[in-house]
C-alpha cells in the first residue's frame, strides 16, 4: 500500500477506535494495539510532512502555548436554562408549555419532548467547515465566548473529521466535562501537594479548557457530549431526536440515555429514573433538561430575554445523610493555612462512604454551632466534596462543648496567625515538617516541576533524615544519600514491611530532579507556591517579565498592570519576593542551575519587529510546510492578527489545498486570497520551525 492510502486507512482505524473507546466505551482493540496504530502513523506522517494535515489524529496536541484567548462571536445566542426543581414546578412548566401552543383555544392534551441527562460541564461551541474541525469556542456571555481551539483538539471525544464530509460551515454545541475517575485523580495530586481542592468536576474542566498550554490540558483527560446543531436550514432536521440521531451519525459523541417522552408523565418518570441511577454513570449530572422535539413549534413559543420558553432544566436535589461527627482536627497547607476537617463515623451518601468531610474554616463552625459529639447533617456538594451542612441540635449531647480552633500548630507548635480580613489561620513557621512536606510535593507535582519519583513518601523520608530542608536542598541529592531511605508499609495481616529504595530508584529520581533544571520558568513560578498564583497566571508572569530577575524588580503597580493579574495576585507576588528568606532561596536554586528565566531565542522572537501590525490574515484549508498553528504563531509573532472568519477589514486570505467556505467568502467579499508560498515569502522565505 502506498504512504497516502496507509496513512488515510490508519486515520479512519484510529478515529474509530477513538469514537468506540471516548464516546461509546466499547473498545475493540487494547491500549498496546491501539498505541501500535498511533506510532505507524506518526512515523509514516514523519516520513512524508507533506501528507500531515490538521484534522490527523497525530495533531490533536500540536498547538503551542497561548498568549491568551481571542474573542469569538457565535453564530447565535447560547442562551442559558431556567431551573424547575421539583415536580410540582415541572408540571407547571408543562402547563405553561402547553398553553403557549394552544390553537383556536384547545390547549393539547400531550405534547413530545425530549429528555437528556444535564451534564455538569461547560459550555462549547464546535465550529466545523466542509467535516473538518476548525475551532472551539467557550459560551463566554452568550454572545462572544473565548477561542479555545488548541484545548479542544487535546479531547479525544471530539473529533478532527466528521464521518461524512457536511458541506459548509456548522456549529455543534455541547458540554465539556471531567469524568469522575480524572477528577478524583486529580484531587488527589492537589491534596498531596497541598493545594486547594477543585469543589466539582465541573470547575476542574473549566479551569482545565483555559489553561494556555494545550499539553496539560491533555493531560487532564477531559470528555465531552454535543446536543445542538446551528446550521443552514437545509442541515436542521425538524425534530430535536433526528438532530441527535444525525450528530451520533457524523461521529460527534451524543450522551446515549436520551429519551423522547410524550407528555408530562413521561417526563416526571424519566426524571425519577435518573435520581436514582445518576450514580452508575462515570460522569456528574446534576438533572435533567428537557426541550419541546419539534423545532417549528420552538419557534412559535420563542424566548423570553433571558432563557427558551420551550425548554428547562430539572435539578437533581442534593443527596444528604446523617452521622455522628466523632472528631474536628486540623491539616496545615503548603502556605501554613490551618483548615479544620471532619472525622465522621462512615456513613454512604452520594454514591461513596464519606468519613471526612470539610469544615471550611474556624468562623464557619462557629457560625454553625457544630461541636465534636454531635450528630450531623452530610451531603456531597456538587454530588463530589462531602460537606457538613450543620448539626441536629435535638439530638446534641448534654455535656458537648463548642469547638476551639487550637492556637499552636498542631505539627511544629509555633503559635497561629491570622489576618484581619482573612478567615484562615496560618502557620507562618516556614521550617515548619508540614508545610515543607506540602511544599515540596507540590514543588515536585507534574504541574510544577514535574519531578517523577518525588512522591509524598520518598519526601517524607527525605525530610525526617534531615536531608531536606527547603526546595534547593533537592538538587544537592546523590543516588547514594536516596538509595539508603527505607519505606515502610503495613501489610494485611498487621505486619510492618521496610524496603530500600534502592540503587536503580534512586538514580531515575536523581535523573529527574537534573532534568527539571531546564523546565520552563513559568512551572518554576508555579512551584515555588506563591498564594493565589496557578499554572495560568504563572504562565502569564513569565511571558509578561521573561526571568525571576525581571519579576523580582516589578513594582506592584507594574504587576497590577499586567493583563489578568489582579491587586491580590499583584501583592502575593510582591510579598513573597520582599521576604529574606525566599530570595535566600532564590539564590541556592540559582547557584545549583536551575533555570531562572525565559530562553534568549523564544525572548528575542517575542521582543522581534512587528511589520504586521495592523493586518488582519485568514487561513483556510491544509498547508504542506505547516500547521495551521505554526502559520498563525508565526504571524503574531510579526505583529498580525488571525482571525477564524472573513470580513471586510480582513488584509487576505492564505488558501490551502482542500480549502472551505472562507475562500468563497473571501472572493465574495473581493479579499485577496494568497497561496502557501506568498505566506512563507511573508514570513522571510522559510516556514516556521516545529513546535515539538
Amino acid at each position: 500500500m502506498d504512504p497516502y492510502s496507509r496513512i488515510t486507512e490508519l486515520r479512519r482505524l484510529i478515529r474509530h477506535h477513538e469514537e468506540l473507546y471516548y464516546v461509546k466505551n466499547q473498545p475493540e482493540i487494547s491500549d498496546a494495539e491501539f498505541d501500535d496504530l498511533m506510532r505507524e502513523l506518526q512515523k509514516l506522517e514523519q516520513e512524508h510532512p507533506e501528507l500531515v494535515t490538521p484534522d490527523s489524529p497525530t495533531q490533536r496536541v500540536s498547538g503551542r502555548v497561548s498568549e491568551g484567548f481571542p474573542s469569538v462571536r457565535h453564530a447565535e445566542p447560547m442562551l442559558s436554562l431556567d431551573n424547575v426543581y421539583d415536580e410540582n414546578e415541572l408540571r407547571a412548566w408543562d402547563e405553561r408549555v402547553r398553553r403557549g401552543l394552544a390553537e383556536s383555544g384547545t390547549v393539547p392534551a400531550a405534547v413530545e419532548y425530549v429528555a437528556e441527562l444535564k451534564i455538569d460541564g461547560v459550555s462549547i461551541a464546535l465550529t466545523y467547515e466542509d467535516g473538518v474541525f476548525v475551532r472551539g469556542a467557550t459560551r463566554g456571555d452568550g454572545i462572544t465566548g473565548e477561542d479555545v481551539t488548541n484545548n479542544v483538539r487535546t479531547i479525544h471525544a471530539i473529533p478532527l473529521r466528521l464521518r461524512e464530509a457536511v458541506p459548509g460551515r456548522i456549529e455543534v454545541r455541547g458540554e465539556v466535562y471531567l469524568p469522575r475517575a480524572a477528577f478524583e485523580k486529580m484531587n488527589q495530586e492537589r491534596a498531596q501537594a497541598g493545594e486547594l481542592l477543585f469543589a466539582n468536576p465541573r470547575n476542574a474542566a473549566a479551569g482545565a479548557l483555559r489553561n494556555l498550554d494545550p499539553s496539560l490540558v491533555a493531560r487532564r483527560g477531559l470528555g465531552a457530549f454535543v446536543y445542538q446543531l446551528v446550521a443552514d436550514e437545509s442541515l436542521r432536521p425538524a425534530t430535536h431526536t433526528e438532530t441527535l440521531e444525525r450528530l451520533a451519525a457524523w461521529g460527534l459523541p451524543v450522551e446515549p440515555h436520551w429519551r423522547r417522552c410524550v407528555g408530562i408523565e413521561e417526563l416526571v418518570a424519566f426524571c425519577a429514573e435518573w435520581a436514582d441511577k445518576r450514580r452508575t454513570l462515570g460522569f456528574d449530572t446534576d438533572g435533567v433538561v428537557i426541550k419541546l422535539d419539534a423545532l417549528d413549534k420552538r419557534r412559535r413559543l420563542g424566548n423570553t430575554s433571558k432563557f427558551p420558553r420551550w425548554a428547562v432544566a430539572f435539578k437533581f436535589p442534593a443527596e444528604q445523610k446523617t452521622t455522628r461527627l466523632k472528631s474536628i482536627e486540623v491539616n496545615v497547607g503548603r502556605t501554613g493555612a490551618v483548615t479544620p476537617y471532619a472525622v465522621l463515623e462512615p456513613v454512604f451518601v452520594g454514591g461513596t462512604t464519606v468519613s471526612m468531610a470539610t469544615l471550611h474554616n474556624a468562623d464557619d463552625i462557629a457560625r454553625k454551632d457544630i461541636r465534636p459529639g454531635d450528630w450531623v447533617i452530610v451531603e456531597k456538594a456538587g454530588d463530589v466534596i462531602p460537606r457538613v451542612v450543620g448539626p441536629v441540635v435535638s439530638r446534641r449531647p448534654a455535656d458537648s462543648q463548642p469547638w476551639v480552633m487550637p492556637s499552636t500548630c498542631p505539627v511544629c507548635g509555633s503559635r497561629l496567625h491570622r489576618e484581619a480580613e482573612e478567615a484562615i489561620w496560618r502557620c507562618e513557621n516556614v521550617s515548619c515538617p508540614a508545610r515543607l512536606q506540602r511544599g515540596l510535593e507540590h514543588f515536585a507535582s507534574r504541574g510544577a516541576m514535574n519531578i517523577e519519583g518525588l512522591g509524598e513518601s520518598l519526601i517524607k523520608q527525605l525530610i525526617d533524615s534531615g536531608l531536606v530542608r527547603d526546595y534547593a536542598d533537592i538538587y544537592h541529592l546523590t543516588t547514594a544519600q536516596i538509595a539508603n531511605l527505607t519505606s515502610t508499609s503495613v501489610r494485611s495481616d498487621g505486619r510492618t514491611i521496610e524496603r530500600r529504595v534502592g540503587e536503580k530508584n534512586a538514580a531515575k529520581v536523581v535523573e529527574q530532579i537534573e532534568r527539571s533544571k531546564t523546565n520552563e520558568l513559568w512551572r518554576l513560578l508555579y512551584g515555588l507556591g506563591i498564594r493565589h498564583i496557578g499554572e495560568r497566571s504563572a504562565q502569564i508572569l513569565a511571558r509578561a517579565f521573561g526571568s525571576v530577575d525581571a519579576l523580582r524588580s516589578a513594582s506592584f503597580d507594574q504587576l497590577r498592570a499586567t493583563p489578568e493579574i489582579g491587586p491580590v495576585l499583584a501583592e502575593s507576588v510582591r510579598s513573597w519576593f520582599d521576604e529574606p528568606r525566599n530570595q535566600t532561596l532564590l539564590q541556592r536554586l540559582r547557584e545549583a542551575g536551575v533555570r531562572m528565566e525565559v530562553p534568549e531565542s523564544e525572548r528575542a522572537a517575542e521582543a522581534g519587529p512587528k511589520p504586521l501590525a495592523g493586518k488582519t490574515y485568514v487561513i483556510t484549508g491544509t498547508l504542506s510546510s505547516m500547521s495551521r498553528e505554526q502559520a498563525t504563531a508565526a504571524l503574531e509573532r510579526l505583529g498580525a492578527k488571525v482571525a477564524g472568519s472573513v470580513s471586510k477589514k480582513t488584509t487576505a486570505v492564505f488558501v490551502g489545498a482542500e480549502a472551505g467556505s472562507k475562500a468563497e467568502k473571501a472572493k465574495e467579499l473581493g479579499v485577496p486570497m494568497l497561496g502557501e508560498a506568498d505566506l512563507i515569502a511573508l514570513l522571510g522565505g522559510s516556514a516556521p520551525a516545529s513546535d515539538s
